[in-house]
């Protein structure tokens, strides 16, 4: 090697020890963090022993730390997004804030470059092996990587009581095919074949629909501006959705994704399409049993294929306690804080190294499958579009439910994609 390609060579190995060094330092005994540590969420209610015990984790590990939970009521995060808002944009940022991993950060806070790279952390804690590539990937930009994932929630489920299925005389749908044959038999018995909630609930079933017509290839394409909106295969989505709403309730509009789950569980409907976080609602409300007095699989059409959502940490710019988020982002993304973490909330570590001794039998059989399907960003949840496009895509299902005119939906993505750069 020629002598100034083996000095810059040397350079770069120290400075990357430097700054490897710089950023790993606040999560050393030897330089423990001290001073407040502000923790921004919207964990309250039924998830706050959840975060309640991570705070737990993190300060038997820095005591030195007192931790503000500033924590903002609102269902998803709508009023905690509006309030970090205007935060973020006077220069206040807190140390660190609960975002849905994905493009809900980077579409917005990363955009603005109001957030630091992670990379540096996730290679110094070994998290480019302890997490699966495919969501690294939905995490990340060529720039960097944005958030650390505390949990992970699958969006493509169908619930059912396999009892009541089995008093009908079906089975689980393995396609909308199947459905759309087995939904008349349904509704012949005064079944209604699929439960739905309200409008925005909706943009939840549109995902899983969009992602069974689509594939796991041409579903990153149309997030990447590789698809047009308008395109056959777009319209069929649109199609498709249509056919299946004629199988829903007409009180969808007034009914909680809890009152949807109801319908089901008290036989009034035959499946429901909803996050993992129905199961929680089953055990803990309901004291139903998973796989025995309550089943799931996959959304008609999306076997194998895992569609996350994740609720996720960063660390702003201008952190007031920078050491103390990055301890904080460490104890997030250890084996210990997921599985200390996700039993209460009713999720699953995103790690593949979890310990599924204290899981529940859904909880492990979503880990398995987290393990092994080809894993793909939520929509509805903010992995794969950004805020902007979320906000104007309600108005285009609004339309859509009232009309069922596949064109006209399509379209309008269309203007709305343009608008918010996902479209080129």
């Amino acid at each position: 090697m020629p002598n100034g390609i083996f000095k810059v060579t040397a350079v770069a190995v120290i400075l990357g020890f430097i700054l490897l060094a710089y950023v790993s330092s606040p999560v050393s005994a030897k330089n423990p963090p001290q001073g407040e540590l502000e923790i921004f969420s919207w964990w309250v209610g039924d998830e706050g022993p959840a975060l309640d015990a991570l705070i737990e984790l993190f300060q038997s590990r820095y005591a030195q730390v007192k931790v503000i939970n500033a924590a903002v009521t609102s269902g998803a995060g709508r009023n905690a997004r509006a309030v970090l808002k205007t935060r973020m944009r006077d220069g206040n940022p807190p140390d660190s804030f609960q975002v849905h991993a994905g493009q809900e950060l980077i579409g917005t806070w990363v955009r603005a470059e109001r957030m630091e790279d992670l990379t540096t952390l996730f290679q110094s804690q070994g998290w480019m092996k302890a997490f699966p590539p495919d969501l690294i990937k939905l995490i990340g930009t060529d720039e960097g990587i944005w958030s650390v994932p505390i949990n992970i929630h699958r969006s493509n489920l169908l619930w059912y009581v396999p009892a009541n299925l089995k008093k009908w005389g079906v089975t689980p749908p393995a396609s909308w095919k199947d459905f759309f044959k087995i939904a008349p038999k349904l509704r012949a018995q005064g079944v209604k074949p699929l439960a739905l909630a309200t409008n925005g609930t909706t943009n939840h079933l549109w995902e899983s629909v969009a992602l069974a017509v689509l594939g796991p290839d041409q579903w990153n394409m149309l997030w990447k501006g590789n698809l047009d909106w308008t395109s056959e295969m777009m319209i069929s989505v649109w199609q498709v959705l249509a056919g299946i709403l004629e199988y829903t309730n007409d009180d969808a509009s007034s009914l909680s994704w809890q009152q949807a789950t109801d319908m089901v569980v008290n036989g009034r409907a035959a499946f429901y399409i909803m996050g993992d976080w129905v199961a929680g609602y089953l055990i803990t409300s309901h004291k139903l049993r998973p796989g025995r007095d309550f089943g799931w699989s996959a959304s008609p059409g999306t076997g194998g294929q895992f569609m996350f959502l994740a609720d996720s940490f960063g660390l702003p710019q201008g952190a007031p306690n920078r050491e103390a988020a990055l301890a904080w982002l460490a104890v997030l993304g250890s084996r210990e804080g997921g599985d200390t973490f996700n039993p209460l909330k009713g999720a699953i570590s995103a790690r593949l190294d979890s310990d599924l001794s204290k899981y529940n039998a859904y909880s492990k059989t979503a880990a398995r499958d987290f393990g092994r399907d080809r894993i793909v960003g939520s929509f509805a949840y903010g992995v794969v579009a950004n805020e902007g496009f979320m906000n104007d895509f309600a108005p285009i299902m609004e339309m859509f439910l009232k009309h069922r005119n596949p064109y006209k939906a399509a379209y309008a993505a269309e203007t709305i994609a343009i608008k918010h750069r996902i479209m080129r």
